[in-house]
């Protein structure tokens, strides 16, 4: 399931969160020890969060899993965990919220014989369904937050209905975001617990990683050598927490994750391990304690599916990303845009990029509505698009709402895109299948800046203006890394 943190905030447990993700995928991609496997899926929690037969073989050619790294301080069961564990794994004071620090879509086509495991960073801004534009971090906590509320007010009171249904809900809206960010259509689900980290690692008995130079951080806890070492517990932790003193912060941070989940796949894929009845035990018994997966996922027939991949058909790329100290409402965050996002998820799932460019604004009509108390607002705004040279449509009042948007006909979210960025930039983009072809839609709530841009629309003091800042997430061109070798990094 699902939730967010801020950028300073010191118990950053989301990073150790992220590392037992890929023991879901590794396990039951092997093949290997069925009957430990039929253990393991026995003894699964679940949670009833995507629709339809997730037994069959997805009907597009692939199955895209969403792996979710969840600041909980409690097992995947939602019992309490001790005092004692929580101090040895730095995790602080909750906050209340439930945060999703690490999000990974691996794409793994039907015939199994390769994946791709990307990497959505969690201050990655983006249009989050039904509630405007935020960091991808807060899908989740603000889908619970909203359930929880109308099934109170509804008269639901007993805690654990509570809790069980908003959580759903949440994890449903992280789902949808995801989706609506990367056009792919999310088959299964998966998340993992803060304890589950610890745990694993020390159960496969440690992760090889390799460092370019040594490091320090007292933040963190980091002190690593440069070069190869095998680190476990609460030293992976600090390897994965640590953000200052890396030369791209958060982005350098979630490399460290990707090499360090690379290297925990290739352990876990070794038959070292999974021929060790003690390690296989120790291993199932973690995941048990920390996983959560959606109802209905046939792990044992997905296993089987699988049983042929090997480490080095384990790839891990990031999205490419535009700012990456993007100044917002929320924060600093990381700029991306939508359409390129999409356009490289695309290629790396093997389908043909969309080639679509906006159209000249002469072929675009804008239909803007003020739903803000802001006398004038639509009028305004319309004139300035005209002036621009977009086409006048419908100018009205509509239903109130909390976040400015930008909505285009599907398939056209580059006029969407062309748009905001006329108005400033900032403004959250979607697909609307309610926006007719050639048209869209600008709606305006109290969010909206009336000198034209959106409160978003300006980077960071001494970032470079959106558009002209160096890419620095994924890129379709880069060397990936792989669960083949292990990858010196910063």
């Amino acid at each position: 399931m699902r939730g967010a943190p801020p950028r300073r905030r010191g118990k950053n447990v989301g990073a150790k969160v992220a590392l037992t993700l890929v023991s879901v995928l590794v396990l039951t991609v092997t093949g290997y020890a069925w009957a430990a496997m039929q253990g393991l899926v026995n003894g699964l929690t679940t949670a009833d969060v995507i629709e339809g037969d997730e037994g069959e073989l997805p009907a597009d050619g692939a199955r895209d899993i969403l792996l979710v790294g969840m600041d909980s301080r409690v097992d995947a069961q939602g019992n309490p965990l001790p005092e004692e564990m929580l101090a040895k794994l730095n995790a602080g004071v909750a906050d209340g919220e439930l945060n999703t620090d690490t999000l990974i879509l691996v794409h793994i086509p039907n015939d199994g014989k390769s994946a791709v495991a990307l990497s959505l960073p969690r201050d990655s801004y983006v249009t989050i369904p039904g509630f405007g534009q935020h960091k991808i971090n807060s899908a989740y906590a603000r889908g619970k937050m909203a359930a929880k509320r109308e099934l109170e007010a509804q008269g639901v009171t007993d805690e654990k209905e509570l809790e069980l249904r908003s959580n759903q809900e949440g994890a449903k809206t992280l789902i949808a975001t995801v989706e609506a960010l990367t056009g792919q259509t999310i088959d299964n689900f998966a998340s993992v617990n803060l304890l589950g980290f610890y745990e694993i690692t020390n159960a496969i008995g440690g992760v090889e990683v390799c460092l370019n130079q040594a490091t320090k951080d007292p933040y963190s806890g980091a002190n690593f050598k440069a070069g190869k070492q095998t680190i476990s517990g609460t030293k992976a932790l600090a390897f994965v927490r640590q953000r200052h003193g890396l030369l791209r912060g958060d982005l350098d941070r979630v490399v460290r994750q990707q090499v360090f989940l690379a290297g925990l796949a290739n352990k876990v894929l070794s038959a070292g391990t999974l021929t060790d009845p003690a390690k296989l035990s120790d291993l199932v018994d973690a995941i048990q304690k920390s996983v959560v997966v959606n109802s209905g996922w046939d792990i044992l027939s997905f296993a089987q599916q699988m049983k042929g991949l090997t480490g080095g058909q384990i790839k891990f790329h990031t999205i490419p990303v535009k700012n990456p100290e993007y100044d917002t409402p929320d924060g600093l965050a990381i700029q991306i845009d939508p359409v390129e996002v999409r356009n490289f998820v695309a290629k790396l799932s093997g389908k043909k990029p969309s080639e679509q460019s906006a159209p000249a604004p002469g072929e675009i009509t804008v239909d803007v509505y003020n739903t803000s108390n802001i006398e004038g607002l639509a009028g305004t705004v319309s004139e300035t698009l005209t002036a621009q040279g977009y086409v006048a449509g419908e100018v009205a009042n509509d239903t109130p709402r909390q976040a400015s948007v930008v909505q285009a006909a599907q398939g056209e979210l580059a006029s969407a895109q062309a748009v905001a960025d006329a108005l400033g930039g900032g403004i959250a983009v979607e697909e609307n299948a309610e926006v007719t072809s050639g048209h869209v839609r600008v709606l305006l709530a109290p969010d909206y800046q009336q000198n034209g841009s959106s409160a978003a629309g300006a980077p960071a003091g001494g970032g470079n203006a959106p558009g002209t800042a160096p890419r620095q997430g994924g890129d379709a061109d880069e060397q990936p890394i792989t669960a083949d070798g292990v990858t010196c990094v910063n």
